[in-house]
């Protein structure tokens, strides 16, 4: 029995491990190349000793002065599909979970085939619409657009964790006169925190790291960083391995520093909302 213990528990370290290394090794080659000299990034044997430099992230500021633009206009698009999400799946959520009939259970499953639709199908119909509208190259159709497709899974998720607060709350709180939307805001958001900071991160994630959406509905005012990344790829004086190592790095930045910062609060608004009985 301690042999089987123990050649299981070597498997499933030995599996975390190559996963890991799957995972993090590219991230660590593109942030240690965005700080090598150029001559060094693709050395062969590699060098994991040497003298760091900023000479990328000069070039970056001299000749791409568009990617930090870029940057700006990610951070605003995320923020504004962040909130507008959140809030869709929220209220959504809760109606979905105080409330029961046909219509709503079956359209559950419509949420979940809808977020299964790959974006260029829903894209290209959309495109005239946002023309007609002159949305095109705005921060406002990114917003619109990033938002409206993780609501359905967002209100799915939302509706979980709704799901496992009392409904007693909720009629404790009617007999004191509140309304549904006193009770969602003053008894439903703070129970429900921790489902809300998970789509957030869902939705930033992708918000911040889209790029069809992007391609398509913005040229150069809404332009993000992804967008600018891939014009640095295609640049007819070459690929700059350096300078696009070093936009990389600052666009991944954010979001991991994001993602890590937020973890502690999800673990720790699952914890305290825990019943102990």
């Amino acid at each position: 029995m301690r042999i089987k213990r123990l050649i299981i528990g070597s498997g499933k370290a030995v599996a975390v491990t190559a996963l890991l290394l799957w995972s993090l090794l590219p991230i660590a080659f593109i942030v240690m190349s965005s700080f090598k000299p150029g001559r060094e990034i693709f050395a062969v044997p590699p060098h994991y000793i040497f003298t760091p430099t900023l000479d990328h992230f000069t070039t970056l500021w001299t000749r791409w002065g568009v990617f930090f633009d870029g940057l700006v206009n990610s951070t605003i698009i995320t923020a504004g599909a962040t909130a507008l999400a959140v809030i869709a799946s929220t209220a959504a959520g809760y109606a979905y979970s105080r409330n029961s009939s046909r219509f709503l259970d079956s359209s559950v499953l419509f949420l979940i085939v809808v977020r299964l639709i790959p974006p260029i199908v829903v894209t290209l119909p959309l495109f005239p619409i946002v023309n007609a509208l002159n949305l095109n190259d705005t921060h406002v159709v990114l917003m619109v657009l990033y938002a409206t497709f993780f609501v359905s899974l967002g209100t799915v998720l939302m509706r979980t964790f709704i799901d496992q607060i009392p409904r007693e709350l909720d009629e404790a709180a009617q007999i004191d006169g509140a309304g549904r939307w006193t009770i969602l805001r003053r008894v439903i958001v703070p129970l429900a925190a921790p489902g809300i900071l998970a789509v957030a991160v869902f939705v930033v994630v992708f918000a911040w790291n889209e790029f069809l959406f992007a391609f398509i509905f913005t040229a150069t005012k809404a332009k993000t960083a992804p967008l600018v990344i891939s014009e640095m790829i295609g640049s007819i004086d070459g690929v700059d391995w350096g300078v696009l190592f070093a936009a990389s790095t600052l666009q991944l930045a954010p979001v991991l520093l994001f993602v890590i910062f937020m973890n502690r609060y999800l673990v720790a608004g699952m914890t305290a909302g825990a019943t102990k009985g």
